[in-house]
């Protein structure tokens, strides 16, 4: 069963590291780590991303800031209890990794492939210029029952398409993982700069479960 979750939930990266490693947390005296990656996407813009890393699997005591890394592994996700709500907390569970010296020209730098249901209404939305968006959440089954909680946003024509799914609909998304800034507004007066990861969906299928 287990090969079976893997393959319902792939991620491979290829980014620079630009962060030290932060403890997250311990599972059975095995500690987790959060290191930020920068992705370059198309248009030379980066996507920052976090990497859960396991101290087995690389020095967290290390300085790797500036070194490349490629990680293959799984999109996750868990609540975060903060003031009086949860906050979906997004990261990608590295289950393998190397450290590169560069990149090859040819490798694709950020891809995902996801298989689930979509666990919302979808939100189809116009931008002011026309472009059509719709944004979908996705649980992904993961082992002892688990799920993880993915928001993914499509465009143009797969947005049109993804706008008439129903709740329970099971799909399968290829796509990128993103990153984008946006302020929170914690009262009148304060605000926050926060960041959002979702999946930019290049391609979505819906998926005709037999009864």
């Amino acid at each position: 069963m287990a090969d079976k979750i893997f393959e319902n939930n792939q991620v491979s990266i290829v980014g620079e590291i630009v962060s030290d490693f932060r403890f997250s947390h311990e599972v059975y005296g095995e500690g987790f780590y959060v290191v930020d990656v920068a992705v370059n996407r198309l248009s030379n813009f980066m996507d920052y991303i976090p990497l859960m890393i396991s101290e087995r699997l690389i020095d967290v005591n290390e300085d790797y800031i500036g070194q490349t890394i490629y990680v293959m592994g799984q999109f996750r996700s868990f609540n975060r209890h903060e003031e009086k709500k949860n906050r979906l907390v997004l990261s990608v569970f590295v289950r393998e990794l190397e450290l590169l010296d560069e990149i090859d020209e040819d490798i694709k730098t950020n891809q995902i492939f996801l298989d689930g249901y979509i666990c919302k209404d979808p939100i189809y939305r116009k931008t002011p210029l026309g472009r059509e968006i719709a944004d979908l959440l996705i649980a992904v089954n993961r082992s002892y029952g688990k799920s993880d909680y993915i928001p993914c946003i499509c465009w143009g024509r797969n947005a049109r398409f993804a706008s008439g799914f129903e709740v329970g609909g099971h799909v399968q998304v290829w796509g990128r993982i993103q990153s984008r800034e946006y302020v929170k507004k914690l009262s009148e007066t304060e605000t926050e700069k926060r960041v959002a990861y979702e999946v930019s969906v290049s391609k979505v299928e819906f998926i005709e479960d037999e009864e």
